[in-house]
Order: C-alpha cells, then sequence, then structure tokens
C-alpha cells in the first residue's frame, strides 16, 4: 500500500529534524555525516550519537509500542475509546514508582534511572497478571474492561494517599515522572526495551488475520473456529509489553494510544489489520518525533514536557471521534 511508504517518508523527516533542531542548532549536512561516522568534531559527535539519537530511537519505539497498543484494545472492546492504559497497566507502573519514589528511596540506595524503571516494570507486571488471572474467569469483554478502569481507579487511588502522606521532595520525583520524558533511555536501558517492545510489535503481527475475524464480533469468531479466549489472553500479553514496557522508560504518554489508531484508519481509509498496524506503528512513531521536536524549540529556554505535548495533539482527535459518533450517544 502506497500510503504506507508515505508514513515512512514522513517518519524519516521527523528523524532528520528531531536530530537537527534543539538548543544548538545542526545543519542537516553534519547530521548526515555524523550518522555515516565521518562527525565533522567530536562535540557534533556527542549531541548525535549520544543524546539525539537515543531520544530520537526512544521516541520511535514508545509511539509505535502505545499506537499499537491502542489497536489491540480498540479492538478487543470494540470502542473507540479504548487506549493501552485501558487494562491498569499504566496505572501499576505508576503505582510501582509512587512507591519507590515517595518510600523506597529513604531506606534503598539511590540507583537513578533504573531504579524507577525496574519498579514500573514490576508495577506493569503485577496489574498484567491480575488482569490476565480475572481473565479466565470472566467471559465479556465490556466486563473486562470495567474491570481495567477499576483496577486503574484503585491505583490511583493509592498513589494519591502515598502523596498525601509524603514528603514534597519525593512528590516532586514522582511528578517529575508522571510529565514523562525521552531522554532516559541510553544505550544500555534501550538493550532492554527494544527487545521488549518488539515481541510485543511481533505478536501483534502474527495475530493480524485474527484481530480482522474479531472485528466482526465473539460469536461470529467462534464460529470461523477462532479461540477468542486464548486471543483475548495474546491480546492482553502484547498490549502489557508494548504499554507497560513503554510507560516504564519513558513514563505516562497521553493520548498516542488512543488518537493514533483514528488517524491511521483514516489516512489509510482502511480497517484492515494488515495495513492499520504498521500504519498505526508507522503514524505514532512520526507523532512522537514530532512532538519531540516541539518540546525542544529553538529559543525555548526549557524543553516542554511531552506528556504536554502529545495531549495538544490527541484530544482534538478524541474530541472529533466523540462529535463522529455523536448520534450513537443519543439514542
Amino acid at each position: 500500500m502506497k500510503k504506507l511508504s508515505y508514513l515512512l517518508i514522513l517518519m524519516l523527516i521527523g528523524l532528520i529534524l528531531d536530530l537537527s533542531l534543539g538548543s544548538v542548532l545542526l545543519p542537516v549536512k553534519d547530521v548526515f555525516y555524523t550518522l555515516l561516522n565521518k562527525a565533522p568534531n567530536e562535540v557534533i559527535s556527542e549531541i548525535v550519537l549520544n543524546y539525539r539519537l537515543p531520544k530520537a530511537i526512544t521516541a520511535i519505539l514508545a509511539g509505535a509500542a502505545l499506537s499499537v497498543g491502542g489497536v489491540l484494545m480498540q479492538t478487543l472492546f470494540r470502542n473507540p475509546l479504548a487506549g493501552p492504559d485501558v487494562l491498569g497497566v499504566n496505572a501499576g507502573a505508576g503505582l510501582g514508582v509512587a512507591l519507590f519514589t515517595m518510600f523506597g528511596l529513604s531506606v534503598l540506595p539511590v540507583i537513578g534511572n533504573w531504579g524507577i524503571m525496574g519498579v514500573a516494570i514490576i508495577g506493569a507486571l503485577a496489574v498484567l497478571l491480575l488482569v490476565l488471572s480475572i481473565s479466565f474467569r470472566v467471559k465479556e469483554n465490556t466486563a473486562l474492561l470495567i474491570i481495567g478502569i477499576m483496577i486503574g481507579n484503585l491505583a490511583g487511588a493509592i498513589i494519591s494517599i502515598l502523596q498525601s502522606v509524603s514528603n514534597p521532595d519525593s512528590i516532586k520525583l514522582f511528578i517529575i515522572w508522571t510529565f514523562g520524558s525521552l531522554s532516559n533511555v541510553g544505550k544500555e536501558q534501550m538493550l532492554i526495551m527494544c527487545p521488549l517492545i518488539a515481541a510485543g510489535l511481533i505478536m501483534t503481527f502474527l495475530m493480524q488475520k485474527t484481530l480482522n475475524v474479531l472485528m466482526l464480533g465473539d460469536n461470529y469468531a467462534q464460529s470461523l473456529g477462532v479461540d477468542v479466549k486464548k486471543t483475548r489472553i495474546q491480546i492482553i500479553i502484547a498490549t502489557a509489553l508494548l504499554a507497560g514496557t513503554a510507560t516504564a522508560f519513558t513514563g505516562p504518554i497521553a493520548f498516542i494510544g488512543i488518537a493514533v489508531p483514528h488517524i491511521t484508519r483514516g489516512f489509510l481509509m482502511s480497517s484492515n489489520h494488515r495495513y492499520i498496524i504498521p500504519g498505526s506503528a508507522l503514524c505514532g512513531a512520526t507523532l512522537m518525533l514530532f512532538c519531540d521536536v516541539i518540546s525542544q524549540l529553538p529559543g525555548l529556554s526549557m524543553t516542554l514536557p511531552i506528556n504536554s505535548v502529545t495531549a495538544l495533539f490527541g484530544a482534538p482527535v478524541i474530541i472529533w471521534v466523540l462529535f463522529r459518533n455523536r448520534r450513537s450517544f443519543t439514542r
């Protein structure tokens, strides 16, 4: 499909802009030479290879992971407003970080970003296991959707209690994490982030035919020989790998998972997962790259929180989806 190649080209443009723009403007030519290991000087090499390139790769991975996770959730629940955080995985990661930053730092040695990433993964995994155990007993997707939302609300309530009894410095550290950041992932962290997200993407690509059938309803899928229960578990695991890993390494990033699948369907004019899955991955990666460019535009005295920038793009899309489906709400 030609439109997928357009998304790929747009992503590459976003990548070059992300590597060129920032507090220090770099000519595109110097960026290309640096990527070819022919940097004009060590300063440019340091900026491109050790700071901007890891951040850009993180943006691509996180954008693709959250967007594909959104496709999975919207397909599973057949709900246009479902996102990758609907199962409470992101809330579980946030609870892990809250426990660590508000209490853990007082009793554990400071281990930097690794500590926050580790507890975020543990929190997301704990919620995943809880949701999986519930999914064996709950047959209806709607009930599972409500349970996921309640788990997220429960985690949010615990976080609020922790904030009310914690010291201001710990609360500040947690709030900074909630802003989201693409600059905390270095080469060492990338060795963990890449395989986990790749595993989630591979699982999703292998399910694309089943996902197309699932869109027609559980009963119809079962009549065609699809094991709906097994498929649901596979979707939950893939979403947890994608959304949980992205949240653990970059913090909670809002609206990408909900908005990008709608943008992709509108651009490709298709609901076929054969095109929607790679299209959402490319579109999500592209959007994250451009959001990162906006967050660090030259002339700004500081870097804007990536979570705020993504909300500027995502919120209007959600409003558009609500208006488009307004007839269904009035019935």
